[in-house]
């Protein structure tokens, strides 16, 4: 191949030998004797593929797609003589309303990896790269958790190890995550939730710190440019697509999923005055939401908004998502601002979502977890009525809302998180608590030790003048806005950290954990901290050693969920009693047993979960939650007979004795009634009577 001067001009004469390629299998692959090229355009478009040089990126030669090499609407050419390797490339579309105009170079949807990113925060000049298909799974095993037993951990891979306290090899970086496996399962979770990995532009935020005067980053990723190549600057090498697959092969090894963050819903192109990087070039109509006038509906408060139901777009997202669960053994997605996906050309939502079903229904994707954000920017909320297919669970965000208002004493609030507990079943009649992914905290909005510490969110550093975050948090800084050193204020957020978790752990449900609130991370008050990259949004290990207590705590509470089925039930939970069973599945009670209190200004959450297992003796954990100052009294009810009220947990007790072993629970004293001091939580299970041991 000889090199031309590097230019962007009419086209070049061709000088490669070419014939038809394989226009059912889009992108780029090598086949026998060279390169294979398949591309969508709208009806009419004129397309060139334009080769590049792989070390500049600088303009080699352009070919004109022969119109008989065209089917349909895909333009396809096999060049012959070139090394996929040294394949870099871009597609160019002319029209006849070009002038003199040169219109740009677009990436290919299908590039399996992009080359031009360069390090992490420098503006990248974005190439087409063919990716080398060389990996070897070996023998790893799927882990292919069952559902009711997952228990998710989202995390952010860069923000997860950036931080020197990491001590890590490869800060920031898949490796980095890669080296905190063994924390993971020391932890007890046994799937990871990435936020965004496919290629974006991190220096694409067009706000700068008021403090610097420097540009932020858009550090979390939610601005997909190229929905098949994972993130360059995550790798320490040059193949961020064979370190990715070597951190999956890894958590497998370790027993643990891989779930993907993808944003199906906007791309980075943003509205008219955003870039033409790929999609809007090929087919604009096919790919985005236009009104009649030709304009971007912005359904998602980013620019522009994907036509994920016209059939070339749906056939994309359907392709993009059977390519990460085959070629990277991908476990399952979560899908940002899910309701996008369920709607027509026109805005509007579907009864019957074709996307939302194909996905459903794909044979590939028959064993991934298919998770939907159900809410929009729109201010639409699907959560409990998204289009389910009876395959797709949801974050349940009324969860969130419901735990919080009754921890910091909400009138009313006693009902709703009732629900929430035993796994929604308003919500989930028919599909049962593995709906339901429960939190109470995530990356979007405070952590959960700020939860305890702020009323109101502090993002001045985001440069949007304090005006950015969600609003609503309801959130208690328990006495003390921020940082302090009362002693009371601190054992108030102690405790309200701890109940959090323990009620989110022992509810029906999946939980899910945002990382580093099992050691008390915290943001100082940012709600909103998409473009921080810095200690606000890095973890600090150093917490882990300092809050020792409390990641001791979640340890055991993980441990406790794991050795208890009741808690992980998957099924719809029910009043009733079966036959032969001392108790229903769930009761309720106060004070007294049998006697809940349901009224508005109920600060008392007493359930019973009760299980008869086909082998062995029942399982039966009593929960008292008491939202209230005060301290209360309650009296529990009797355990199944032969067992005898053992003390898992007390979130007022200090460290070492707020939860205990598993198996290694003391009797508790059941002739005097339990003291719950205020706002506090106690775990009790029961055990056979001839256990042992004592208060």
């Amino acid at each position: 191949m000889t090199k031309t001067p590097a230019r962007d001009t009419a086209p070049l004469a061709p000088t490669l030998r070419t014939a038809p390629g394989e226009p059912t299998r889009l992108g780029a692959h090598a086949v026998p004797g060279g390169m294979s090229f398949a591309v969508a355009a709208a009806p009419g478009a004129r397309l060139s593929l334009v080769l590049l040089d792989p070390d500049d990126g600088s303009v080699v030669e352009e070919l004109p797609f022969p119109e008989e090499y065209r089917v349909g609407n895909v333009h396809t050419m096999r060049v012959f003589g070139l090394a996929p390797e040294r394949t870099h490339y871009g597609y160019r579309v002319r029209t006849d309303h070009d002038g003199s105009t040169v219109p740009p170079i677009l990436l290919d949807p299908y590039a399996k990896a992009l080359a031009g990113t360069g390090p992490w925060g420098h503006r990248p000049r974005y190439r087409s790269a063919v990716l080398a298909a060389d990996f070897d799974w070996g023998d790893t095993p799927r882990p292919r958790i069952p559902t009711e037993d997952l228990v998710i951990y989202e995390l952010h891979v860069r923000g997860f190890t950036r931080d020197s306290s990491s001590e890590t090899v490869a800060p920031g970086t898949f490796a980095g995550l890669r080296e905190k496996i063994p924390y993971l399962n020391r932890l007890g979770v046994n799937c990871v939730e990435l936020l965004p990995v496919f290629e974006f532009d991190e220096t694409d935020n067009t706000y700068t710190s008021p403090m610097t005067g420097a540009p932020l980053l858009n550090f979390w990723g939610y601005n997909t440019v190229s929905f098949f190549a994972p993130k360059a600057a995550y790798a320490v090498g040059s193949s961020a697509a064979r370190e990715l697959k070597e951190i999956v092969r890894a958590l497998h090894n370790a027993g643990i999923e891989v779930i993907l963050d993808v944003v199906f819903n906007h791309t980075a192109e943003g509205d008219h005055r955003g870039p033409t990087l790929s999609f809007r070039g090929l087919d604009n109509d096919a790919y985005y939401l236009l009104t009649p006038e030709g304009q971007y509906r912005n359904l998602t408060a980013t620019g522009n908004t994907v036509n994920a139901n016209h059939p070339l777009t749906r056939s994309f997202i359907l392709d993009c998502l059977r390519y990460w669960a085959s070629e990277f053994h991908i476990d399952g997605f979560r899908f940002d601002m899910a309701p996008i996906l369920a709607r027509d050309s026109t805005g509007e939502l579907m009864d019957n979502p074709p996307l939302l079903e194909a996905i459903a229904h794909d044979p590939v994707l028959a064993d991934c977890k298919l998770i939907a954000e159900a809410t929009d920017a729109t201010g639409l909320d699907q959560v409990g009525s998204f289009p389910s297919y009876k395959r797709w669970m949801e974050w349940n965000g009324r969860y969130r809302d419901a735990l919080r208002r009754f921890l910091i004493g909400r009138s009313g609030a006693a009902n709703d998180a009732a629900a929430r507990l035993v796994g929604s079943p308003d919500l989930y009649p028919d599909r049962g608590p593995t709906a339901s992914v429960n939190y109470i905290a995530c990356h979007d909005g405070f952590t959960l030790a700020d939860w305890a510490s702020y009323d109101r969110p502090h993002n001045d550093d985001n440069g949007e003048n304090g005006e950015d975050g969600i609003a609503v948090n309801d959130s208690w800084n328990c006495g003390a806005e921020g940082p302090s050193d009362d002693p009371t204020v601190l054992r108030l957020r102690r405790q309200q950290v701890r109940n959090a978790l323990l009620l989110l752990l022992f509810s029906n449900g999946v939980p899910m954990l945002l990382a580093g609130d099992e050691f008390g991370r915290t943001q100082w008050g940012n709600n909103n901290a998409y473009g921080q990259d810095n200690a606000i949004s890095w973890i600090d290990w150093d917490l882990a050693e300092q809050n020792r207590g409390l990641l001791r705590f979640v340890q055991r509470c993980l441990g406790f969920r794991r050795a208890h089925p009741v808690l992980r039930r998957r099924t719809p939970t029910s009043g009733e009693t079966p036959e032969g069973w001392p108790y229903p599945p769930v009761s309720w009670h106060g004070r007294r047993p049998w006697e809940p209190d349901w009224s508005p200004e109920s600060g008392l959450l007493a359930p019973l979960f009760h299980q008869q297992l086909p082998a062995g003796p029942s399982d039966t954990v009593f929960i008292a939650a008491n939202a209230r100052s005060a301290p209360t009294e309650i009296h529990p009810p009797s355990a199944p007979a032969g067992t005898h009220w053992h003390l898992f947990a007390d979130t007022g007790a200090p460290d070492g004795s707020d939860a205990h072993a598993v198996g290694s629970e003391p009797l508790v004293d059941t002739s005097v009634p339990l003291r719950l001091t205020g706002h506090s939580t106690v775990a009790l299970v029961a055990h056979p009577a001839e256990r042992g041991h004592t208060p």
